[in-house]
């Protein structure tokens, strides 16, 4: 039988907050200079829907742009995060790496997440999380934009049985209760505690994963 830990990218293993404004401010600034947007850079609403699809997040942000123009200003947003992280303005949380050295040891790891695939790698490559990871899956996977699907397809592709969902908004603990798996929500930055209400573990430091009984026999 097959155990493995999925993790969430952004808020979970990623701080994103951490390069989120500039690289928004940046996209914004295009689309300011394009007489495309007027007014400040729409920042609190993007943090309040963090971890939903990227086609929500131009339709909730941009309601009045066409397709067209959401799939325009998604491409610069990713140009801009992918510049922040190879210039080093982002961080893994305290604690992922031990962490994830020490599960590692334990279990096959898998990252899960709404972001898409060269955003992930350039994460991935920059942290030179693949000494752990052994598949990153993007959203780009899933015609449908379901976090539950992703996790699934990741299930199937490597026969996991049990394990657990690592992250931070109700899509992943969903993910995890849809796959018959445990979910650990953590509460950093983008978590909202009326979502971690129905993880099976919350953890305030990353590191306490390791204390979550029987995870490390």
């Amino acid at each position: 039988m097959t155990t493995a830990i999925i993790f969430d990218m952004d808020g979970t293993l990623f701080q994103t907050n951490l390069i989120l404004e500039p690289a928004l401010e940046a996209t914004f600034d295009i689309l300011r200079a394009n007489d495309e947007w007027s007014g400040n850079t729409p920042i609190e609403k993007y943090r309040e829907i963090m971890g939903v699809p990227l086609p929500v997040v131009w339709e909730t942000l941009c309601p009045k742009h066409s397709t067209t123009q959401h799939l325009q200003s998604n491409k610069l947003f990713q140009q801009a995060l992918i510049a922040q992280i190879q210039r080093g303005q982002g961080a893994l949380y305290k604690g992922v790496e031990e962490t994830l050295a020490a599960l590692s040891t334990h279990y096959p790891l898998y990252i899960a997440s709404n972001g898409q695939t060269a955003y992930l790698q350039a994460i991935v490559a920059q942290y030179q999380l693949d000494c752990f990871i052994s598949g990153t899956y993007s959203i780009d996977l899933i015609a449908s934009g379901n976090k539950s699907e992703l996790v699934q397809l990741v299930k199937e592709q490597h026969h996991i049985e049990s394990g657990y969902v690592v992250g931070d908004r109700s899509s992943d603990i969903n993910a995890a209760q849809h796959n018959q798996l445990k979910s650990i929500g953590v509460r950093f930055d983008f978590a909202q505690d009326s979502e971690l209400a129905q993880a099976d573990y919350i953890v305030e430091d990353f590191i306490d994963i390791l204390k979550i009984d029987r995870i490390i026999d």
